[in-house]
């Protein structure tokens, strides 16, 4: 199933090889979308070519090819590339136009982009860590009401709780947690770590997945709590 930016993405792709022959430039296919940068079509056109949507042509400038379309359009044979035929399927169904055009907001059973804050390391603050030009599409349905946000692992300390070295973990911004919860937290207001927080009496611990790290305890004012974890992606 295809994201509604993918959707609208493969759309304007095929249009555009329909109507001058030659795929849109990345500028064309940002302004299309409405987005601030081209690091968003980077992750859109992979996400469509890994999904067998179309495919880039080795050797040729601005080359992508629509290789198939989504069900709710007619499908007509795919020529080879180099043929010089077009691929030029009609549209049956759906205000496809109004969607390119931004003017339906997505279904929740689709993804919306949250930033990605980067690689979570020791010595690092979160804020320092933020990309404004970098964002991962994430399902609608993990995300509750709140603020979210997203981070890559750099590490093992959590790999008994099936966290893994590279996974993007979607955090929920907030200042409290449950005791037990997964959390960023920030120590000393210097390093960030995602760790499980425990309380008991005055002090927190922050406890890894992983025995071969030791838990560590701190005074409550040495610890701020940046968000607990509510989901996690992995890509294979």
């Amino acid at each position: 199933m295809l994201t509604r930016k993918q959707h609208e993405l493969l759309l304007f792709i095929h249009s555009h090889l329909s109507d001058q022959g030659v795929s849109p430039s990345f500028d064309e296919m940002k302004d299309a979308l409405k987005l601030k940068s081209k690091s968003g079509i980077h992750r859109l056109i992979t996400g469509l070519e890994e999904r067998g949507f179309i495919r880039r042509l080795p050797h040729r400038a601005r080359a992508l090819e629509v290789t198939r379309l989504p069900e709710d359009l007619e499908r007509a044979p795919v020529p080879a590339a180099g043929n010089g035929n077009r691929f030029a399927p009609r549209v049956i169904q759906g205000d496809f136009g109004a969607a390119l055009a931004g003017a339906s907001p997505p279904p929740e059973s689709e993804a919306m982009q949250l930033p990605l804050y980067g690689r979570i390391a020791a010595g690092t603050p979160i804020e320092a860590l933020r990309d404004h030009e970098t964002f991962v599409d994430v399902p609608v349905s993990v995300l509750g009401k709140g603020e979210h946000y997203a981070l890559e692992v750099d590490g093992d300390s959590m790999i008994d709780a099936g966290i893994f070295e590279g996974d993007t973990v979607i955090i929920e911004r907030s200042d409290t947690a449950d005791n037990g919860a997964i959390v960023v937290a920030l120590i000393d207001r210097e390093e960030a770590t995602l760790k499980r927080i425990r309380r008991k009496g005055g002090a927190v611990a922050l406890e890894p997945a992983n025995k071969t790290y030791e838990t560590r305890i701190f005074p409550p004012e040495r610890v701020k709590i940046q968000g607990r974890l509510v989901g996690l992606i992995r890509k294979y």
